[in-house]
């Protein structure tokens, strides 16, 4: 493997791990309603455990108000059931063949646990591209002990590694404090 394929694999591993962590952001409630925070909530369809999205459809009616439009008209109780006893803390209400989700309002103490988590979150996603940098730069001495690389190479390599690195760190940064400002907005 040539450095330049290294350096390809660690940029595309590194947007992988970034493209996690937002995934993991989603699922961190703000102060707004999002659908994404549904997504975690499994339905008893027939015996088998399936996601909420593949039974409903979510869609927001309002800022704090999330909407759960069942596709077969006996599943109402059981979306309902499942998303009470997920550990949310959310309180769903049927109203027909609708069922709507209000987002109760958090307080202060719940904002600040919720701006801990997600620098925890933003800690483990930067653990994880300096673990990937650290492989990188291995498999580049890798490559000069084989003697396949130079040295200066080698040096060359390890600069625009560590540039990669602190450019999605950089971007890491951003995302957390992007979170943290919409959770602790009222």
């Amino acid at each position: 493997m040539a450095i330049d394929e290294i350096k390809k694999t660690l940029d595309s591993k590194m947007d992988q791990s970034i493209a996690s962590f937002k995934n993991n952001l989603t699922k961190i409630r703000t102060g707004r309603a999002n659908p994404a925070l549904l997504d975690t909530v499994q339905v008893d369809y027939y015996g088998s455990m399936v996601p909420l999205s593949q039974v409903a459809n979510l869609s927001l009616l309002d800022a704090r108000t999330i909407s759960v439009q069942p596709w077969e008209k006996g599943m109402g109780a059981k979306i309902e059931k499942a998303i009470r006893d997920s550990d949310l803390g959310l309180n769903p209400s049927s109203m027909g063949d609708l069922i709507r989700v209000p987002m109760p309002v958090m307080t202060e103490e719940r904002r600040r646990e919720l701006t801990k988590l997600v620098r925890g979150e933003g800690e483990n996603a930067k653990v994880a591209v300096r673990n990937l940098r650290r492989d990188a730069n291995e498999a580049v001495k890798k490559l000069v002990k084989d003697k396949l690389a130079s040295e200066d190479d080698q040096k060359r390599s390890e600069a625009e590694i560590q540039k990669l690195t602190d450019r999605h760190i950089t971007d890491i940064d951003r995302l957390v404090a992007s979170k943290e400002q919409d959770i602790m907005a009222v």
